[in-house]
């Protein structure tokens, strides 16, 4: 079975608002800890080794495409001697 990419929710809107809503009160610790028996409940449900490797190697790219630098990157200036006592 691939990984379901496309919607494939009945009401995407509504789920999302149950998700955020789940996490309503929640300190951050107890929020992680909820996406994290969140995920092993769904993997369990899932049940497919491939299915979730692909969905773990999906998310672990769509991260890297999303984190953008705020701002370029300032080349470093070097000071003569400035690295000896």
């Amino acid at each position: 079975m691939p990984l379901q990419r496309e919607a494939n929710l009945e009401d995407g809107d509504a789920t999302y608002a149950a998700l955020i809503a789940a996490h309503a009160d929640l300190s951050e610790a107890d929020s992680l800890a909820l996406n994290a028996r969140l995920i092993l409940l769904l993997a369990n449900h899932i049940g497919d080794r491939g299915v979730l490797n692909e969905a773990l190697a999906h998310a672990r790219r769509s991260l890297a495409k999303e984190a953008t630098p705020l701002a370029p990157p300032q080349a470093a200036t070097v000071v003569p001697g400035a690295d000896k006592p």
